[in-house]
């Protein structure tokens, strides 16, 4: 394939295809930045009382908004994420790797890793010395990043146009009014619900205070449902279609088993609720430490209230713990685990935030045994209530069939190093299964 060039205000940007074939097409974005352009056109960089900054900066080298600006133009129509006659493949998944040469990350590499994990990619960072001469000098702002995940290309494309100078903490060019409208579009499907929404707001925006404010206010306004008022909605759902065999006593029932079968003495409820495993955790001597984790602050207050912890002897005080927190997000208390239980919380993940749970979870926490359970979608057919083709929670983003959950688990245990077999929940149809399907995962 040809190269193209593009003429931009602030120089000329390159794009080239080093591999293009019917398997796999790599297309490189090259920047050619011109900083004394910039200065003659008053688009200056950072330190513009300093004249010799001015001229000698780190801008022609480095990922910046310039870079953001160079995509928008470059792949405007990939970045639409639109087409008249083939609006499948632009919504298509697809497997994809990105490499960024150099990104000054104001930050360190976990504020960077912060930003991108959520969104479910595996990042990869190699951190630049200042000079490789020179060892003592320490480490530069600067990091060679590379970025792996399976996505449509649109929303790789809309990643890095709102990331990258968020990255870089500095846009080379005025932030006026229209700026949180381009944000709010860039960032519709993802930034209202990613747990750095805030700083990722305030950073874009340079800092400008009533534009934060009013982009945060649309974002929260229009987009992000309340926990804990979906919490108790979920619970009433639930209890609606499933009363009628009791399927959540069946469920609690096979995990604790699955939990007591694996030995553990520390063990993760991980979207605990209003704390029905723990009570039947807190009933087993085995289980010396029982931390239940939630999103939603009311769930925990129920918890706290259902587990009568004001009123438990010390010593059973002492053996659980309740704290609020995100799946999507690493956190140190979730190491050193025997075991962890996550029960019916899957489907209420959709893709980019099931890849950042299953890292999480698989990768960072690995304890050794993992019980996952999650409906199988094959089962609703039995439920007279429930219309075809609905799921069991408005909220679930999918339900899967019983090859779908194998095929998923089974990928996850090769990839972590986990073994992983399978259990139905509840009555099984010879045709359709069980309405629970549960994977229990054993660290290898």
């Amino acid at each position: 394939m040809r190269a193209h060039e593009f003429d931009l205000s602030f120089g000329r940007a390159h794009v080239f295809y080093p591999e293009a074939t019917a398997e796999r097409c790599t297309v490189a974005l090259l920047l050619d930045v011109d900083p004394v352009g910039l200065v003659r056109n008053r688009r200056r960089p950072a330190g513009r009382g300093r004249s010799l900054e001015q001229y000698v900066n780190d801008r022609p080298y480095v990922a910046s908004s310039f870079l953001s600006v160079a995509i928008a133009d470059a792949f405007s129509s990939a970045l639409s994420g639109k087409s008249k006659d083939r609006q499948d493949l632009v919504d298509q998944p697809l497997p994809l790797e990105t490499k960024l040469a150099v990104v000054p990350c104001r930050g360190g590499e976990d504020f960077l890793r912060r930003l991108f994990e959520p969104l479910g990619y595996t990042v990869s960072v190699r951190h630049c010395p200042l000079d490789e001469e020179f060892p003592d000098w320490g480490e530069s702002p600067y990091f060679t990043v590379t970025l792996v995940g399976k996505l449509p290309l649109r929303l790789l494309l809309t990643h890095l146009y709102v990331l990258i100078p968020v990255l870089d903490n500095d846009k080379h060019y005025w932030v006026g009014d229209d700026e949180v409208d381009k944000l709010l579009r860039r960032g519709e499907g993802w930034l209202a619900t990613h747990p750095e929404r805030e700083i990722i707001t305030t950073r874009y925006l340079k800092y400008r205070r009533s534009l934060v404010d009013e982009a945060l206010d649309r974002l929260v306004g229009e987009e992000i449902p309340d926990p804990d008022a979906s919490e108790a909605r979920h619970g009433r759902e639930e209890e609606k279609v499933e009363r009628d065999i009791s399927l959540n006593d069946q469920r609690l029932g096979a995990v604790l088993a699955a939990l007591k079968a694996g030995g553990g003495k520390r063990v993760l409820d991980l979207g605990c609720g209003e704390g029905r495993l723990i009570q039947g955790l807190l009933k087993e001597r085995q289980f010396e430490h029982i931390v239940g984790m939630d999103v939603s602050h009311r769930a925990l207050e129920y918890a706290h209230s259902r587990l009568n912890l004001d009123r438990l002897p010390p010593m059973q005080r002492e053996r659980i713990e309740l704290i609020h927190g995100s799946l999507m997000y690493r956190d140190k208390r979730l190491a050193g685990f025997d075991a962890a239980a996550v029960v019916e919380v899957i489907e209420h993940l959709d893709p980019p935030r099931l890849s950042a749970f299953e890292r999480v979870l698989f990768e960072f926490a690995r304890p050794g045994t993992v019980v996952v359970t999650t409906p199988n979608v094959e089962y609703n057919v039995k439920w007279e209530s429930l219309p075809a083709g609905k799921f069991r929670h408005k909220d679930h983003r999918f339900e899967w069939t019983r090859a779908e959950f194998q095929s998923w688990a089974n990928a996850i245990a090769g990839r972590f190093g986990y073994s992983v077999r399978f259990l139905p929940v509840g009555p099984e149809d010879s045709v359709v299964g069980a309405p629970t399907q549960m994977a229990v995962f054993v660290r290898t």
